[in-house]
């Protein structure tokens, strides 16, 4: 059973925007660029087609994951994003203790995640906010073991 793909409204929209270009138009020029390396003779060492097919095969890969990610998908809209507790679609700030910085993230579901700005609900920082309010403070486990302390300052619609 694939897993649910989280995604908001403007998520959802660029996948479906990348599928239908890479469906239509890369589809397209991948294929006339095999067909011009076929013309070159021999295919059998013909590094031409040989990267032409490999494209071929990397752009039908995409394809099939952006068609399984849409048919999964579970798109969170503005009307179920409250401003209490963090969730997908939130736009959060929070002030760390170790440096005083302040910063914002939009929290996303990991298909349309764009570090540093668009964070995933299922990264370690997306992670560690989830479920929590303003004034919460959470400890971010990082990747390398170490931790970081936040404070939680303000939350808001982020979609």
């Amino acid at each position: 059973m694939p897993k649910d793909v989280i995604l908001t409204s403007e998520g959802l929209q660029k996948l479906k925007d990348e599928l239908e270009e890479l469906s239509t138009v890369r589809r397209r020029e991948v294929a006339e660029r095999i067909k011009e390396a076929r013309e070159f003779g021999d295919i059998t060492e013909n590094s031409e087609y040989d990267d032409a097919k490999n494209e071929q095969a990397m752009l039908e890969t995409r394809i099939l994951t952006l068609e399984e990610q849409l048919r999964s998908a579970s798109v969170v809209s503005r009307d179920q994003v409250d401003n209490e507790v963090v969730q997908v679609g939130n736009a959060v700030s929070v002030k760390f203790d170790d440096s005083g910085k302040a910063q914002t993230f939009t929290i996303v579901g990991s298909a349309e995640a764009e570090p540093p700005k668009k964070l995933s609900n299922v990264s370690p920082v997306g992670r560690a906010l989830m479920g929590k309010r303003k004034g919460d403070e959470v400890t971010i486990s990082l990747p390398n073991g170490s931790t970081r302390k936040a404070k939680i300052t303000k939350i808001a619609l982020g979609l």
